[in-house]
């Protein structure tokens, strides 16, 4: 007997496999800026990360976020790159920070009554990720 998958709804902002190549053709111009004028070699273009690495990693987020008072909202997905290592600049990266809002009232006129999501800043951001391959490589691969 087969387990029936539960159907879920799409999420907001869904693109589609045409939109993300614009996307990607949109970037060529910083990405060829970088690596041709700062690196001085091709850079990374892709992140990559496993299915269990992200479901644990949310898991992980939302219990800390609530051992740190904080309700998780999401993830916010930074783009930084490795250390200089010997002269030679490292790969560019992104990571993923958990954001949420606190628990705790805060009572403040300088703060609207609006719900925003912050980084949690005591919580552990996703990082190592693989790199494109090969790293240059444009969407799709």
């Amino acid at each position: 007997m087969s387990k029936e998958l539960k159907k879920v709804s799409k999420p907001k902002g869904l693109i589609t496999p045409e939109e993300a190549k614009i996307l990607d053709k949109a970037y060529n111009p910083r990405y060829d800026l970088l690596s041709n004028s700062v690196l001085k070699r091709k850079d990374n273009r892709s992140t990559w990360y496993a299915l269990e690495e992200i479901e644990t990693f949310l898991a992980y987020a939302k219990q800390q976020a609530s051992d740190l008072g904080y309700s998780l909202d999401g993830i916010r997905i930074y783009e930084g790159a490795y250390p200089e290592v010997k002269g030679v600049a490292g790969y560019t990266t992104m990571f993923m920070i958990p954001t949420g809002t606190s628990k705790k009232i805060k009572k403040s006129i300088l703060k609207s009554t609006s719900s925003e999501s912050e980084d949690i800043p005591e919580g552990d951001g996703l990082n190592m990720g693989q790199g494109g391959n090969p790293p240059e490589a444009n969407y799709p691969q």
